[in-house]
């Protein structure tokens, strides 16, 4: 039913903003002829003068700030070596970056810097491809049917919690003190990020896309390829950064227990004999590996899912 319009204007129903039923705002709304305005005041649909917004959008494009990071960093580094060099904290406690770098280069000479670097990446790559993997497959599963969240998810919210590396000793009893017990502890870790962040992606995936393909013809197997896994990669990608860092953390871990090789025993070793600057040479080239695998994998979310490009 609608509402008269013949009505005299001061009869008609008004609406919550006090709008009469027509749509046109009442008298001491609008706005007074002659009145003086400011060059460019933004003004709404009905002429009404609504607010300037105080910052500027989020989303709005501008120039990059990326080369601060780099000047902060630098400007860290100079001060770290003029502290160290003006001997107000002792090389035993504070080495000089430049120490830092000099010990890098002679570690690197010898071969130990390449034999314990190698032993690490070996673990690393096969832990997160694996945990990866098994974290993906389960976080599809639990998304899209309800007989595996029923099953699954309850197992996932009680084994989440627990501390990696607190089950270390139970993996090397089960698998030995070889390698299979640390890649297992690195693919345990690594596993839950990329379950949970694949589980959220599959369920943030817009209804409205999905009935739409549906009406359009598109088989399931074609709703879960062209819908549901492109609206979740951007962040299984988030799951997968994630779980590089759990990787070189859980690394670091397992080689101070339970190996006598790869870049944590050999930062163990060193803070066992004092030598404080191959310590920090060693935790220099995890920091290293850190950023080289963000980076690696921002670079390869920008070629798989050029859509997703900020």
């Amino acid at each position: 039913m609608s509402l008269r319009t013949d009505l005299p204007p001061d009869t008609r129903a008004r609406g919550p903003q006090g709008r009469t039923a027509t749509g046109a705002f009442p008298a001491a709304a609008r706005p007074r002829a002659g009145t003086p305005e400011a060059p460019g005041t933004p003004r709404g649909s009905h002429g009404i003068e609504v607010g300037r917004p105080s910052i500027p959008a989020l989303d709005e494009a501008g120039p990059s700030h990326a080369w601060l990071g780099a000047v902060v960093v630098a400007l860290g580094l100079l001060a770290w070596e003029s502290v160290a060099r003006m001997g107000w904290v002792a090389p035993l406690y504070l080495p000089a970056p430049s120490a830092i770098a000099a010990e890098l280069v002679r570690m690197a000479q010898t071969g130990t810097l390449v034999q314990s670097l190698g032993a690490s990446l070996m673990r690393i790559v096969w832990g997160f491809a694996l945990g990866a993997a098994a974290g993906i497959v389960v976080g599809l599963a639990i998304g899209l049917s309800r007989v595996a969240e029923g099953a699954l998810d309850p197992a996932i919210s009680l084994l989440y919690p627990i501390p990696k590396i607190a089950v270390l000793p139970l993996f090397v009893l089960w698998l030995g003190i070889g390698e299979a017990s640390k890649v297992a502890i690195i693919a345990t870790g690594v596993f839950f990020p990329l379950a949970i962040n694949t589980i959220a992606g599959v369920r943030q995936t817009s209804p409205i896309l999905v009935r739409a393909a549906i009406s359009l013809g598109a088989s399931r197997r074609q709703v879960i390829t062209k819908v549901v896994l492109p609206s979740a990669l951007p962040v299984v990608f988030s799951g997968l950064r994630l779980g590089a860092g759990m990787a070189l953390l859980l690394v670091v871990s397992a080689e101070m227990v339970a190996a006598t090789s790869g870049l944590g025993f050999l930062v163990l070793n060193a803070g066992d004999l004092m030598l404080t600057t191959r310590l920090m040479a060693g935790i220099v080239v995890l920091s290293a590996l850190g950023i080289l695998s963000t980076w690696l994998l921002r670079q390869l979310e920008r070629w798989l899912l050029p859509w997703n490009r900020p």
